[in-house]
Order: C-alpha cells, then structure tokens, then sequence
C-alpha cells in the first residue's frame, strides 16, 4: 500500500514538472521589456525640442514605446502606446497587434553586437549564450527521457528503470536550475543592460528609459524544478524498495 502511494505521487509530481519544464522551454516569455524615448514630453516631431509656450499639434496617437518578449525560441517585439492603460496585456498571447515582428532568439536579454560591444564580450555572450541553450535542452531532454523510463518501468517493477528515471529527473533539476541561475545573473549582474541603455542614449535617445521583467515562462521553470526534485527523489526510494523487497 505505501509502496501504491508513492508511485501515485511520484507519477503526479513527474507529469507536473514535465508539463511546466515544458511550458517554459516552448513558450517565448522569459523575458518582458519595454522601452521608449522622450517620456517627458520634452521632443516634437521632426526631434526639435520643446520649449516653454510652444503648441505641438498631434495629428493621431502614434507609438512611443517599443514592447518586447523574448525565450528560447523567438524574440518579438511591437509597437504600443505607453499611454494605453492595457500596456502590460499587450505582452501576452490574446492582444497583441499585427504589427508584431518575431527574430530567431539573439543574445538574451538584448542583441550584443561589435558596434556596442568589444570583440572580446561578443565572444563572451555568445559562449554564455551556448552554454545558456545547451543546459536548457539537456534538462527538457532529461525530463521526458526520465517519464519515459518511469512508463516502461511500471509493468516489469524494474528497480534498475526506477533508480534510472529518478537519476534523469534530478539531472534534468540540475540543469535547469543553472538556466536559472544563468538568466538571473545575465538580467541583474552582469553589466549588458547597462552596455546596452547606454549605447542607446549616447546614439539614438538621451532620454532611453527601459523596463525589464520576468514573465510566465521564467516562472513557470522554478515550479518545475521543485516537482522535479520531488520525482527524482520519490522514484528513487522507490527503486530502492523495490529491489530490497522483491528481488
């Protein structure tokens, strides 16, 4: 009967982190941006700047911010309105405009380039980024080949195929959490947004704001690691108790 318990939790809890490991994998929301320039209202058309007693007559409400999200996948971005009160809604699925324009993934959270960066940093994010994508397709190949092993394991009580599976979903725990880990420090201590709100401001806009956040796809990788850890576990003192009690 305990041995019936733990195999029903330690199936829910793998089929839940199978699903959100694989909803943060094939869902492009790591990553929600938006920038926009001249948010005090200090440049006309045309760039002339504003001055006191001046009347600037707007002909239609045009874009002044530039939203973006970005994942494994696809980076997308569009334009919006920053006066628009639905500016958030903007970033997900079911409202966004035809306008919106999808890229092969660049180097997270911004495209790096030899105009705002060295040759030795380009190199640098592009090996980060690579190490970034392979512990990101290691640990969603280690989730599924890891359920895998766990079905073909339940009709033959196979010790060997438990201890197997619970190894792979811990593996897979270890490799996202360093994804994790890797796009945290990407977005809040290494120094390329700095690089990259700089550049902006020096070439294109003195007044560049940016505003970055976490999205759904990035949250939903913690709750998978955690079932993850729970499964890996769980199959593991299950192999265990299978091969002391019916081998």
């Amino acid at each position: 009967m305990k041995l019936s318990v733990a195999l029903f939790f330690a199936g829910l809890f793998g089929a839940l982190a199978a699903v959100f490991i694989l909803l943060s994998f094939g869902t492009d929301y790591w990553l929600l941006a938006s920038e926009s320039c001249n948010p005090d209202g200090s440049v006309g058309p045309g760039g002339v700047a504003i001055e006191r007693g001046d009347v600037v007559v707007v002909q239609k409400e045009t874009d002044d911010a530039v939203l973006y999200h970005e994942g494994f996948f696809w980076r997308c971005s569009f334009g919006a309105n920053m006066r628009d009160e639905n500016l958030l809604w903007k970033l997900w699925f079911t409202n966004q405009p035809h306008s919106k324009v999808c890229m092969h993934a660049y180097l997270f959270p911004f495209p790096v380039s030899h105009q705002t960066h060295n040759a030795t940093e380009y190199d640098s994010a592009i090996i980060y980024r690579g190490f970034w994508s392979i512990f990101m397709l290691i640990g969603v190949a280690a989730v599924v080949l890891g359920g895998f092993f766990i079905i073909c394991a339940a009709p033959f009580a196979s010790h060997r195929l438990y201890k197997a599976g619970g190894g792979l979903f811990l593996s897979s725990a270890f490799f996202l959490l360093c994804v994790v880990v890797m796009f945290v420090l990407w977005v809040q201590v290494l120094d390329v947004v700095d690089i990259y709100v700089d550049h902006q401001r020096t070439a294109l806009c003195p007044d560049f704001t940016l505003s970055i956040n976490y999205g759904l796809s990035f949250m939903f990788a913690p709750v998978g690691i955690f079932f993850c850890l729970l499964a890996g576990l769980l199959f593991l003192l299950i192999g265990r108790t299978v091969q002391i009690h019916y081998h």
